[in-house]
């Protein structure tokens, strides 16, 4: 009995075994991304990285540490996917210049007026008209900007950092905080914005049912969302060392 589950134990553990098992999760994943990206984005191109991700995942897994291999490469998977959009972004440097001017302005007017930034004070910050600041917005909306899915996979895996026990035990207080960080920012949104956030993360609808819910257009959803998602970004500087473009 020990014998066969000393088997079945490296059985599973085999990289070539894992890969094959678990090949299905990488479509699963890439097709639930596309339903959130734009058309340009190839499902092709995702499930090679995906594959890449899963190869990786299949020779690094410690089963010591806790994690199921499917828990473990799922997050693998959707990492590597999350590069290759990094890699291949097709925001023009413009978009995000904007929409990080837009992000500096609400974090200013809040600092403030120690409140949500309104519409009108960033556009008149920017010195711009309202529909000009709305259609920053829309641009921003298709930009990586700032991707609440990519927050949220910070920290669920340490890196590879190779420096001991004592870096890995720091870089998981790190994410943990980073991670309160997000949730209260989330939580201190304004009630249309962080409704648009739960209905499109947590539900997982689409932009245009979340207009249906909301009662207004899916352009007015996306710029919502962007609005949103900017916000964030502006209350998680400390988190987001960026630099310029």
């Amino acid at each position: 009995m020990n014998g066969l589950a000393t088997y079945t134990a490296v059985s599973e553990l085999n990289p070539d075994d894992l890969v094959t098992k678990h090949a299905p999760l990488v479509k699963r994943i890439a097709y639930h991304l596309m339903n959130r990206l734009p058309p340009n984005v190839q499902a092709d191109d995702l499930i090679q990285a995906g594959m890449i991700g899963l190869l990786e995942a299949s020779r690094n897994y410690d089963p010591t540490q806790g994690a199921s291999f499917e828990t473990y490469s799922g997050i693998r998977i959707r990492g590597a996917m999350l590069d290759e959009i990094r890699r291949s972004d097709w925001t023009p440097r413009s978009v995000h210049r904007k929409a990080r001017m837009v992000a500096d302005a609400m974090r200013e007017i809040e600092h403030e007026q120690g409140r949500d930034a309104r519409d009108m004070e960033v556009a008149e910050a920017l010195d711009m008209s309202l529909e000009e600041y709305h259609r920053i917005l829309q641009d921003a909306s298709g930009c990586r900007i700032f991707s609440i899915e990519e927050l949220q996979s910070v920290g669920e895996l340490p890196m590879d950092r190779g420096d001991g026990a004592i870096s890995s035990l720091f870089d998981g207080m790190q994410k943990d905080a980073f991670k309160r960080s997000l949730a209260d920012a989330i939580a201190g949104l304004p009630e249309r914005e962080r409704l648009v956030i739960a209905l499109y993360y947590d539900e997982e609808l689409n932009l245009r049912e979340i207009g249906q819910v909301l009662g207004v257009s899916e352009s007015r959803v996306c710029q919502i969302h962007s609005q949103a998602t900017l916000r964030l970004r502006s209350r998680l500087t400390e988190w987001l060392a960026e630099s310029d473009e």
